[in-house]
């Protein structure tokens, strides 16, 4: 997805200016209260995914969640009332139409936040990784999305959910583990040796394993929880070993695909996926090499919170030079 960049706002705010950040995805919600001039001065945290219903993500249930965390935190930290909120969340391209017809408008009567930035966790995880600087992000934990930004335009690849795409993200590789147990489980080529006691260890008898999932409203998270089991067996298991190679393949692609083609672009992984260790990294970096050889690996500097607090802080600063697409990045007046 494209867009011609945009300044940020002609008048800026002073340091005192309060800032609300979050960041909002398949494994809960996480809050930060600060100002402008100090940045984050404490976070909190829900493990409670914000539902998705009919209208794609719900704002009332995010709001739920937040008007909590948001009150603790400003007893907590004496942090000034926010004026300016950047709220980071997954899925926001495709289900997020609900959110911006109506957060704004709830966070200005519960808070007072006169301006609202909606982006996608993505945005956030690019903006906490690499700053203001082209380059691309993938950013993975119970799903996975890359974006590439070259200052002028955003790009994005994957982040379809776990049904339609989200390829070598947690909940897929617990999924894809899942499913080898269950080959294994049939005596149907393709299985592993080793996931099937370890599912059954994880979630009961095999046969029991769709009732386990099925009814769950916070599935992508439950198989997620099991990508760090297949990590285990990857070493001495040839099916898990697979599993974690080819996840490794689609990160790569999707991190080919949205990276600026020229110069020295920067590119960073975000997100728990990374935790797995050496039996995912290994082949990424592998494969990074070969796709990206013009492309500089570099660490993180900071997650989709941090991000989020940067970019509400460059917002309340009038510095925000960042491209604005509708469903990637959009800066909305609340009220």
């Amino acid at each position: 997805m494209t867009s011609g960049a945009h300044p940020g706002p002609g008048t800026s705010a002073g340091p005192g200016t309060g800032i609300l950040a979050v960041d909002s995805g398949g494994s809960g919600v996480r809050v930060a209260l600060g100002s402008a001039g100090r940045g984050a001065l404490g976070r909190r945290s829900s493990a409670v995914p914000v539902r998705t219903g009919a209208r794609g993500i719900d704002p009332v249930h995010l709001m739920e969640q937040l008007v909590p965390l948001v009150r603790a935190l400003a007893a907590e930290t004496g942090a000034p009332p926010p004026t300016t909120a950047v709220v980071g969340v997954a899925g926001l391209a495709t289900l997020g139409a609900a959110l911006r017809a109506e957060l704004p408008s709830a966070l200005a009567r519960e808070f007072g936040v006169r301006t609202t930035v909606l982006a996608a966790d993505a945005v956030t995880a690019y903006v906490g990784a690499l700053g203001m600087r082209p380059g691309a992000v993938v950013a993975a934990g119970t799903g996975l999305i890359a974006v590439g930004m070259d200052l002028t335009a955003w790009q994005q690849a994957d982040g379809w959910g776990h049904l339609l795409g989200d390829c070598g993200g947690g909940a897929w590789i617990g999924r894809a583990g899942l499913e080898a147990a269950l080959r294994a489980h049939d005596q149907r080529p393709g299985g592993s040796a080793a996931l099937p006691a370890r599912a059954e260890e994880r979630f009961g008898p095999m046969a029991a394993l769709p009732g386990q999932l099925y009814p769950r409203p916070d599935r992508p998270a439950v198989l997620a929880s099991f990508a760090p089991l297949v990590a285990e067996c990857a070493q001495d298991d040839p099916v898990a070993g697979g599993i974690l190679h080819t996840a490794a393949r689609h990160v790569a692609e999707s991190a080919a695909a949205v990276c600026p083609p020229g110069g020295e672009p920067r590119i960073a992984l975000t997100g728990g996926l990374f935790a797995l260790g050496d039996p995912l990294l290994v082949p990424l970096e592998d494969e990074l090499a070969r796709r990206l050889p013009h492309a500089l690996r570099v660490p993180a500097e900071g997650d989709p919170l941090d991000g989020a607090v940067r970019v509400a802080a460059g917002l309340a600063a009038g510095a925000l030079g960042l491209p604005r697409e509708e469903t990637l990045l959009s800066v909305l007046p609340s009220g």
